[in-house]
């Protein structure tokens, strides 16, 4: 198992602002919050060390493997729990979720077209500059707009209920990314269980890990 080490990509300020100054800690925590915030974190880091360009080619496409892992289940989990809280709890909550789900397609096809490429190849260095690039943009939306006032907008028990969603609906949502799968409520919930389900099936059949 690797333990990923903290990039410096996402602004610290934003997840001070989000956790009243608090350090984040070890201790399993299932708010909603902290569970998103984590996330972001977790890939940041699979990011700066794809940044430093010190890694071997083997490395480099372990790590891209890795981060396009994470970032679709996360987004799937976002999709089915968070999102709809925003429609129902934020003002223009729609667009902000529609905005927010468009930005999840577009990395997903940067992603699509990322997944499998060699290091060597002259597409993959311009691809996954535009994949960071583009989730930092999203990250620094939710951290700094989006979180916040869905923090303001739900009671303490709501925030744990949903991050304990979130991390459960990460366990069985897809690998690999899915473009075209259905990004609202129920197609979503009924699809990912099998995607997922395929992927790992996949994974296993070809002996990778992520």
């Amino acid at each position: 198992m690797w333990v990923w080490p903290l990039g410096g990509g996402f602004p610290a300020a934003a997840a001070s602002r989000l956790t009243g100054g608090q350090v984040p800690t070890t201790e399993p925590n299932t708010n909603l919050i902290d569970v998103i915030i984590e996330d972001h974190r977790a890939v940041d880091g699979v990011f700066a060390e794809l940044e430093t360009g010190s890694a071997s080619a083997e490395r480099r496409s372990q790590l891209a493997e890795h981060a396009i892992a994470e970032l679709v289940r996360h987004s799937v989990a976002e999709e089915q729990f968070m999102y709809p809280a925003i429609r129902e709890r934020l003002t223009n909550g729609d667009e902000i979720a529609d905005h927010e789900i468009e930005e999840h397609s577009q990395a997903e096809r940067v992603m699509k077209d990322l997944q499998g490429r060699e290091p060597t190849d002259p597409k993959f260095d311009q691809l996954l500059r535009e994949l960071i690039k583009d989730v930092r943009h999203h990250v620094e939306e939710e951290e700094w707009d989006i979180l916040p006032r869905l923090r303001a907008a739900c009671a303490a028990d709501e925030l744990h209920d949903l991050g304990d969603k979130v991390l459960r609906a990460k366990q069985i949502a897809p690998t690999r990314p899915h473009p075209a799968a259905p990004d609202r409520l129920p197609a979503n919930l009924i699809l990912d269980p099998g995607a997922g389900l395929i992927d790992k099936i996949r994974d296993g059949l070809s002996h990778r890990s992520v």
